[in-house]
């Protein structure tokens, strides 16, 4: 869910002010999964590539996509959707995103440089992303606080971990690895330290619970009270993060959050999309379930999942 590379203005490719952060096994979505929405079962149905395109669909030719998908979900052909084959969709359409998001940012790469070779090094990647620094005084730019320099180490960082045979160079396979680290074993710490930097604001090598919250609620206006989600927040960040209880979470703490061990973020989505929508409660979904529960599976903040509504070979 990572666009490095973004076709640029003033440069082959610009940087976004913030990568998105990613986890290892990350939840599909970066919606609060309680936060009183379906936004974060929207994400995680349909993914988070074509958000727009799809509100623009009326209801009826939404739902009738929606049942073609589930058409298509539904394996064995007998007219159920079991939890097993709720996740076998959402991990071949995770998997799908990631393949072409890569096969469009490397194609992208050896168009901007004008390179016909298999393997990009750091050097060229730098001159394409971060060699309009070069021209800026200092040779960094920073807007709203954001250093564009510190990015750039940080994505040296990165290129490193993800040349897996330390040649200096990423095929296509390692630059998946570069993009997408949450699908790489070997990338697992990297993201977990990330993770930790992009929360830890004031730079005390700790997470307060303010810059917990912070990092996933901006706040409401005066005088109203905080969601209800946001309370449970903050319960589990004292009684389930917070493991040593002094009041703050350490990098083995959030290791431990974001990538806990035999935990299956599909599976977990799969079971709770199911549970939602199981009107006779067995344990399954029919078409009409999941068509009458329309909303939990589709909605304005469709995204790449739904790559398979615009499919127009599927429709």
């Amino acid at each position: 869910m990572i666009g490095f590379l973004l076709l640029g203005v003033a440069h082959p490719f610009s940087v976004e002010k913030e990568h998105d952060r990613v986890l290892h096994d990350k939840p599909l979505s970066d919606k609060e999964q309680d936060d009183g929405t379906h936004d974060y079962d929207h994400e995680a149905f349909l993914g988070d590539e074509l958000a727009h395109d799809f509100d623009d669909l009326d209801p009826e030719e939404s739902m009738r996509r929606l049942g073609v998908i589930v058409d298509k979900i539904d394996t064995d052909g007998d007219g159920y959707v079991t939890i097993e084959e709720m996740q076998d969709w959402i991990k071949h359409s995770q998997e799908r995103y990631v393949d072409d998001d890569t096969e469009k940012q490397w194609e992208s790469y050896r168009q901007a440089t004008e390179q016909s070779k298999d393997t990009l090094d750091w050097a060229e990647y730098r001159e394409s992303v971060y060699g309009f620094l070069d021209q800026e005084p200092g040779g960094d730019l920073v807007e709203e606080g954001f250093s564009y320099k510190e990015m750039e180490a940080r994505d040296q960082r990165r290129f490193s971990l993800a040349d897996l045979d330390k040649d200096g160079k990423l095929t296509k396979l390692e630059f998946q690895s570069f993009l997408h680290p949450e699908h790489a074993d070997h990338m697992r710490d990297i993201v977990v330290t990330e993770t930790f930097e992009d929360m830890d604001k004031d730079k005390d090598g700790r997470i307060s619970l303010e810059e917990y919250i912070g990092d996933m609620y901006k706040g409401s206006e005066e005088g109203v009270e905080e969601p209800e989600w946001v309370v449970s927040e903050r319960h589990q960040f004292a009684k389930v993060r917070d493991t040593n209880g002094d009041g703050y979470l350490d990098v083995e703490e959030v290791k431990a959050w974001i990538v806990p061990p035999n935990f299956d973020h599909s599976e977990a989505e799969a079971k709770h999309l199911v549970f939602e929508a199981d009107i006779d409660q067995d344990n399954k979904l029919t078409k009409e379930e999941i068509i009458e529960n329309y909303d939990l599976f589709v909605g304005s903040q469709a995204t790449d999942f739904g790559e398979a509504l615009y499919r127009h070979d599927e429709f």
